[in-house]
């Protein structure tokens, strides 16, 4: 690999160069000494940053999504626009094959059921995921296909007389296995998220076996980013090079909750085979009992609460005398916060998305876009960390309110301690983004347009100039 120097870039308030070898950074001086034949990167006055790491998200998901259809806000918003969204993806999905829609909400026509759908989109097979992510709605010509009439799955809920409603909770994998299995391209994921300037994920999406890495490692993935994966409770599954191996994710859901002893014993299991723990939390009980498991299992460095959607302030003084870091999702303060004002129980609104009360009271936090679900550019949830408002403009838990470069720095962190901060340095990795400007200008309007170029092992993986 040639050499490359970063001339006139922005590092620790001066303007040095960087001379870049090997995939990491050499030397850094207001002149370096770079080989005769190397390649030269103006920096134009900007900020050189390490590149930022997406600490939770759904690759493979990510991906899929930009193959369906979008049916929820703020896409479509009402009965009528799902109609026209529906009869517009069934137009252009060849027949034969499952029309998919995402994103969907109540708050466009209602929580839907399989006769809803019907009334909608009724003579080929339909799967719509709910926003959460947690649920699919089918209709019944997708209910047919599947043959759900005979399978007994505490997934699939059912009507009185036992007849499918349309709705499956958590049944992902089972789907995958029933209508088969196709890796949606993940190029296009990985580009986009290179011109934001994120040259790593932490893929939150937990391994059941190897099929479920496959397509993450393969080098045709178009993927240039590094990739760190969690796997689940119990999986056996050695990690294929390329990818790291992150912690053991553990899903709570409020419909079929874990008891106290069960999710202790699972936090137990997971430590004992050398394993930090990632829990997801979106609701103030799950919030609870989370903090509770770690409690009584022992806690373990690496251990992580994973969007920390809900965290009541009585337990912050126990996350930070445990150590766990709280991996928090911000931009849904701006996406979903106009939602949140008018759904979520008043006594939950200021503990959402804790930020700034956390760090007041030592817990680590780092943040993740959760993408799809929420949304892929990082800087949205930079901004919404420094802001607090809303997509209209209204503030949402104002006091979790965060510096700029505080709320840069839940990007920075490393993919094995998301807490640990990255540095341009010698010998660190030259996974970095040039901004267009100095770091001070950028901050105060945080935003991936400011992204000039990223660089994954010194190589050049997206230029926006």
């Amino acid at each position: 690999m040639a050499e490359l120097v970063i001339t006139g870039a922005e590092v620790g308030g001066r303007l040095v160069e960087v001379l870049v070898s090997d995939g990491a950074i050499a030397e850094i001086g207001v002149r370096v000494d770079a080989p005769g034949g190397s390649t030269r990167l103006d920096g134009a006055g900007g900020a050189l940053l390490p590149g930022l790491h997406d600490h939770h998200v759904h690759l493979l998901a990510a991906a899929a999504a930009l193959e369906s259809v979008a049916l929820g806000p703020p896409h479509v918003v009402d009965r009528d626009q799902l109609a026209l969204a529906l009869e517009a993806a069934s137009r252009r999905t060849p027949w034969g094959a499952w029309v998919r829609g995402v994103g969907y909400h109540e708050s466009v026509a209602g929580r839907i059921d399989r006769h809803d759908l019907d009334a909608l989109l009724a003579d080929r097979p339909l799967r719509v995921q709910h926003r959460s992510g947690a649920e699919w709605i089918l209709n019944t010509a997708a209910l047919d296909l599947l043959a759900l009439e005979g399978v007994t799955h505490e997934g699939i809920e059912r009507e009185r007389n036992g007849a499918p409603t349309g709705r499956l909770f958590r049944m992902d994998a089972w789907l995958g296995e029933r209508i088969g299995r196709s890796t949606p391209d993940l190029a296009e994921v990985g580009r986009a998220a290179a011109r934001a300037g994120v040259t790593g994920f932490t893929d939150a999406t937990p391994a059941r076996g190897p099929d479920d890495l496959a397509p993450l490692a393969d080098p045709g993935s178009g993927l240039r980013q590094r990739i760190t994966v969690m796997t689940a409770p119990g999986a056996d599954v050695e990690c294929p090079a390329p990818l790291s191996l992150g912690p053991v994710k553990v899903l709570l859901d409020d419909v079929a909750l874990l008891a106290l002893d069960e999710l202790s014993a699972i936090v137990a299991a997971a430590h004992g085979r050398g394993r930090a723990v990632a829990v997801h939390c979106v609701t103030r009980v799950q919030s609870v009992l989370a903090v509770s498991a770690l409690e009584a299992a022992g806690a373990r460095p690496g251990d992580r609460i994973e969007h920390g959607s809900v965290i009541p302030a009585e337990l912050i003084g126990t996350l930070c005398s445990l150590g766990t870091t709280v991996v928090t999702n911000p931009g849904f303060v701006e996406a979903r916060g106009d939602r949140y004002a008018l759904e979520v129980e008043a006594e939950d609104r200021e503990d959402l998305y804790r930020c700034a009360s956390l760090e007041r009271g030592g817990v680590g936090v780092a943040a993740g876009t959760d993408a799809p679900f929420g949304p892929p550019d990082p800087w949205v949830a930079i901004r919404a960390a420094v802001g607090r408002t809303t997509a209209s403009g209204v503030p949402l838990g104002p006091a979790e309110r965060l510096a700029p470069m505080a709320a840069l720095s839940l990007f920075l962190g490393s993919a094995a301690d998301p807490l640990m901060p990255r540095r341009v340095a010698v010998g660190a990795p030259a996974d970095l983004c040039l901004l267009g400007l100095p770091l001070e200008a950028a901050l105060r309007s945080p935003s991936s347009e400011h992204v000039a170029v990223t660089l994954v092992g010194g190589e050049v993986v997206s230029d926006n100039r």
